[in-house]
């Protein structure tokens, strides 16, 4: 029997979130989650798609715009 042949598919491609900008704002998450991240220590993914470790004061920064926009629209993180 002939091996089969797997043709790599590209993933869609992401706004990068994860560095940059995004780390000078407070974003939208979860209560449970980040509660969850601050015992934990685990990464959680905010409105706007960013993942991080909370570990900052949040009230120390403006919001996200991409998270208050995304949240006044309806989202749901």
């Amino acid at each position: 029997m002939p091996a089969e042949t797997l043709t790599p598919v590209e993933a869609p491609q992401r706004e990068t979130t994860d560095d940059g900008d995004h780390d000078r704002f407070a974003h939208y998450a979860k209560k449970a989650d980040i509660a969850r991240a601050y015992v934990t220590g685990e990464a959680i993914v905010a409105l706007c798609g960013k993942k991080w470790v909370p570990s900052r004061d949040p009230s120390r920064y403006p919001i996200c715009p991409t998270c208050a926009e995304r949240k006044a629209a309806g989202w749901r993180p």
